[in-house]
């Protein structure tokens, strides 16, 4: 097995994170990989429906030779041999996050050969991952730097337990990848978001959201601007109940932060609004460019660059940590972090450059 470069899906998060890190750089960069200890962290080890799905989907567009890849397996050996940029096709049957499966196969879609379209049923706005209005409002803005473009329509909401949402990503390929300065905060000017419901849930969750997350900012910022507006998925959009809120936070330099929650049991319309507001509110306070949820996501991208990112954020997460040491792993690069005054931290790294072979 020496050469498989081997990969700790225990390290740090102990998640899916190292898994969708390791197979999307394997594929891009032709390195085999073995992944070991899935999920070690989490109540239920291995590969769930989500994860399995990713998978599967990685070994049809880069025709894969891979063992493990079962339920709740707990080590997997991957083998690409080539990316091929097509229309792919994913019915999780559960709700499993539609936007996980699409993190996974992104950065590798870019280095296709051609644009490609990925049509997957799942979950739209279920926890513990990315709701897919933060991937549309947040993740799009900030990998346009990088010269990403993707475009996301959603056919139809889902949220847990049932699914039944259905999404369509298509992604454009690059023949490299810039690199990017997010560490300019500028100026503060404006919060701008939207609280949503759906199914047979009273209209009286999302206005519960607006009213306080509005009441937050206007109490910290009164002369900015704060817009969230409030709205009902249609039945043809959504068939369950369920609500949520995102808001974004603008600057003069274009960085662009997000706080996007989804409503769980027993919503608590205040409760949402006022936690997500104080989030983001801490992000503008202390002139954070990249938020908490973001940091993660922006490091493979740092990894195949060509030339230093560096971005501005906060303290590191578990997540941010796991994908900083499966990129250093697979690409052999190296991030600094170094620690500014009120838990700010810059992010840099030295990229590749890695080419598109097929363009």
């Amino acid at each position: 097995m020496s050469c498989f470069v081997e990969i700790d899906g225990s390290y740090l998060e102990g998640g899916g994170q190292a898994l969708r890190n390791a197979l999307a750089l394997s594929v891009i960069l032709n390195r085999p990989v073995r992944v070991i200890k899935i999920r070690a962290n989490r109540p239920k080890p291995g590969l769930s429906h989500q994860h399995l799905h990713g998978v599967n989907l990685l070994r049809d567009i880069s025709n894969a030779e891979v063992k493990g890849n079962v339920l709740h397996s707990t080590e997997l050996t991957f083998t690409p041999h080539t990316i091929i940029g097509s229309m792919y096709k994913v019915d999780t049957r559960t709700a499993a996050s539609i936007t996980l499966v699409y993190q996974m196969v992104m950065p590798v879609l870019l280095f296709a050969g051609t644009t490609s379209r990925i049509d997957v049923m799942g979950g739209t706005n279920v926890s513990y991952s990315p709701q897919v209005e933060y991937m549309q409002q947040v993740l799009l803005p900030n990998l346009k730097r990088f010269g990403v473009n993707f475009d996301l329509k959603v056919l139809h909401y889902g949220f847990y337990p049932r699914g039944n949402g259905r999404c369509v990503l298509e992604v454009a390929p690059v023949r490299s990848l810039n690199a990017v300065q997010i560490n300019d905060f500028g100026q503060f000017r404006a919060v701008r978001g939207s609280a949503y419901y759906s199914g047979r849930l009273p209209k009286c969750i999302a206005f519960d959201m607006q009213h306080s997350a509005e009441r937050e900012i206007h109490r910290l910022w009164p002369d900015h601007e704060c817009t969230i507006h409030v709205f009902k998925h249609p039945p043809d959009k959504v068939r369950d109940n369920g609500a949520g809120i995102i808001l974004t936070a603008v600057t003069s330099t274009g960085c662009i932060m997000g706080v996007a929650t989804v409503g769980e049991k027993n919503i608590d319309g205040h409760m949402i609004g006022s936690n997500s507001s104080c989030e983001l509110a801490g992000y503008i306070k202390n002139d954070i460019c990249v938020d908490a949820h973001m940091q993660d996501q922006l490091i493979i991208y740092m990894a195949l660059a060509k030339g230093c990112s560096s971005i501005r954020s906060g303290a590191l997460t578990k997540h941010t940590r796991t994908a900083i040491y499966v990129a250093e792993l697979m690409a052999g690069v190296k991030f600094n972090i170094e620690y500014k005054n009120l838990g700010l931290t810059l992010i840099s790294c030295e990229g590749i450059g890695h080419c598109n072979a097929y363009m």
